[in-house]
């Protein structure tokens, strides 16, 4: 058996909730697990591991939106928190004899993992964007290039690529395997129904979004928004993951922001996707696009109350598309892990 860092990439919850599945089989498997991780990843993952803190890259949200001179402003400060957790991880690889390192979009432990000659192999779904052939729209094409440069210095020559996508496409680097996207148990286990409400997420309160919803028939289940209470046909909810999922598996349909794993999680439910993606996050963009192109869902980029009408009067359309998404669970991409942990740390 090995012994392994995991680096996991704390921004957002989607990062650590698929490591968390990959880290129950590895223990499961006879693994020892090293985890190193920041803010979310850190939270969600340091009662059922061993966890070690690191400095980790966060963005800047305003309003549903990027901001990258706030993004810059905000990393510059903490830097010097980049260079102390490189030598904690150094002497935790060197006392903990570390065989191997696995990353979900985490660059220290790609580095120092690279920087001490161990093997490394990269679990995430960004690389679907720089190791699989894909398209998206020609005026994002200064955008795409910039997340493609973000992406291949975030983990960097890995000697294996895990790619979730939910979406199928060719790959194009030999070292890069695709995958259905990782679940987490609940997701796999849930049975959904088809509810009166939609449900409503945002990473940060989005004023025009709700001025929009506000004027629309129906009703809508509405978190991310910092506050609690029924204000017209929009009911607020503070945080709550048992609260959250009861509300995913029974909604109608999802208006959200395009990150990854809910999208993923709402596909596997059978939910038609409203995808409001945060302003100047090709990632999510990019997520959008996929979302329209595949017909499980819609998106605009000027949301106004026509558009979220079409998308709900379009529901059975989407419905009849989602009946045929492949719905699978994670072991492939377990076991294509297990096999490249045996040839990477075979003596």
């Amino acid at each position: 058996m090995a012994n392994i860092l995991y680096g996991v990439n704390g921004e957002g919850a989607g990062h650590s909730t698929r490591a968390k599945e990959v880290l129950v089989h590895l223990r499961q498997q006879g693994h020892t697990l090293h985890v190193a991780s920041f803010d979310r990843g850190l939270r969600n993952l340091r009662d059922d591991f061993e966890v070690t803190e690191i400095f980790g890259f966060r963005f800047a949200y305003v309003n549903n939106r990027v901001r990258y001179k706030r993004t810059i402003a905000k990393n510059l400060v903490t830097m010097p928190q980049a260079a102390k957790s490189i030598k904690r991880l150094k002497d935790l690889i060197r006392n903990s004899k570390i065989d191997l390192v696995i990353t979900d979009f985490e660059p220290l432990t790609c580095h120092v993992g690279h920087g001490t000659g161990l093997p490394v192999i990269s679990i995430d779904n960004q690389h679907c964007l720089t190791n699989a052939v894909v398209s998206y729209p020609r005026k994002y094409l200064r955008d795409a290039a910039a997340a493609r440069l973000v992406t291949r210095l975030m983990t960097p020559h890995a000697d294996a690529y895990l790619v979730i996508s939910f979406f199928k496409a060719p790959v194009k680097k030999r070292n890069t395997f695709l995958f259905r996207p990782l679940l987490r148990q609940e997701i796999l286990k849930a049975v959904p129904k088809q509810g009166e409400n939609v449900l409503v997420y945002v990473t940060s309160p989005a004023p025009a979004l709700v001025k929009t919803l506000s004027t629309v028939r129906g009703r809508f289940i509405a978190y991310g928004f910092g506050r609690e209470g029924e204000e017209g046909n929009i009911v607020y909810k503070k945080p709550s993951l048992e609260g959250f999922l009861r509300d995913l598996t029974e909604a109608k349909a999802i208006v959200a922001n395009s990150g990854f794993s809910l999208v993923t999680e709402a596909l596997h439910l059978g939910k038609p996707y409203l995808a409001v993606p945060v302003e100047h996050q090709f990632e999510q963009i990019f997520n959008a696009y996929w979302l329209q192109k595949t017909a499980y869902g819609a998106y605009w980029k000027d949301l106004n109350k026509e558009c979220v009408e079409s998308f709900l009067y379009n529901l059975p359309l989407y419905r009849e598309k989602l009946a045929d998404y492949p719905r699978q669970g994670n072991d492939a991409l377990l076991a294509k892990l297990d096999d490249l942990i045996v040839e990477h740390t075979a003596l």
